[in-house]
């Protein structure tokens, strides 16, 4: 009977160590307006999930340009609903936003977003989203 409890004791002490030693949380990366790009391109799919870099469920697009496609960070879901701009798949898009890599892939935080006679700015040009603004807004 001892050695069961011994067995489970040295578990419950390894599980310990395991979850207070893990190596740190990457953290989500930022906007940088020196790594900033314009692409073009056709919406591939359109994503809704829980974004670290915003830190809300947030709208992403697959846009398929010339140099490949890319994941786009565009904005918190309940922002693009409250200025009426929705994405679908075939919509030709202009991105403006920073180049990053996220989870091992080539992404795109947005800045601007172009989608037919459409302009939305989501961030400032130092990538500050106006989403935090008291009144955001549609150019």
């Amino acid at each position: 009977m001892r050695i069961p409890q011994m067995i489970v004791g040295g578990g419950l002490v390894v599980l310990v160590i395991l979850l207070f030693t893990n190596s740190p949380t990457q953290h989500a990366p930022a906007y940088n307006a020196s790594n900033e790009v314009t692409v073009q391109g056709a919406v591939q799919d359109v994503q809704e999930f829980y974004c670290p870099i915003s830190g809300e469920l947030g709208t992403h697009l697959m846009v398929k340009t010339e140099n490949g496609t890319f994941q786009v960070h565009i904005a918190p879901k309940w922002f693009l609903l409250g200025n009426n701009l929705s994405f679908s798949k075939g919509d030709q898009v202009q991105v403006v936003g920073s180049r990053i890599v996220y989870k091992g892939h080539d992404a795109l935080i947005a800045r601007s977003v172009v989608l037919g006679n459409q302009t939305m700015a989501l961030r400032e040009p130092n990538g500050e989203p106006v989403w935090l603004e008291p009144h955001a807004r549609q150019e």
